[in-house]
């Protein structure tokens, strides 16, 4: 092996990776109970409350989709009804990170038009007009 290398390159590597594995200092402090209070309150406000819940349970599609699945829209809306406050708190959160539904279909098919592009562009398929394979 080339010493320069070994000098300029092995050397302040292994300082840089000694360094890293040096413990960091941490801070800590007491929280206080009103700060815990406000934190808690400002995490526990849901976005969707049972009254939308069940006014999503109420649409058209949405109960035609439960029936497909099997499901008694009465007993779902009496589920809704049993929930706690946290878990419509995280229900609440699940529907709102939810797609519209067009999104999805839309990267799909350009995930599909770039893979097809590429394997085009390899030479292994021949689906494209305006590409030329590397082979």
């Amino acid at each position: 092996m080339n010493t320069l290398f070994a000098r300029t390159v092995c050397a302040p590597l292994a300082v840089a990776t000694l360094a890293m594995s040096m413990p960091a200092p941490a801070a800590a402090g007491v929280v206080g109970t009103e700060d815990m209070l406000r934190d808690a309150a400002s995490a526990s406000t849901v976005p969707i409350d049972r009254d939308t819940l069940r006014a999503l349970l109420d649409r058209d599609d949405v109960r035609s989709r439960l029936e497909a699945l099997g499901v008694d829209p009465r007993a779902a809306r009496d589920r809704v009804d049993a929930l706690t406050d946290d878990e419509v708190g995280r229900l609440a959160g699940q529907v709102e990170q939810l797609p519209a539904g067009g999104a999805s279909v839309i990267g799909v098919l350009f995930a599909v038009f770039v893979i097809l592009l590429i394997t085009d562009i390899l030479g292994l398929t021949r689906i494209f007009p305006f590409t030329r394979p590397i082979r």
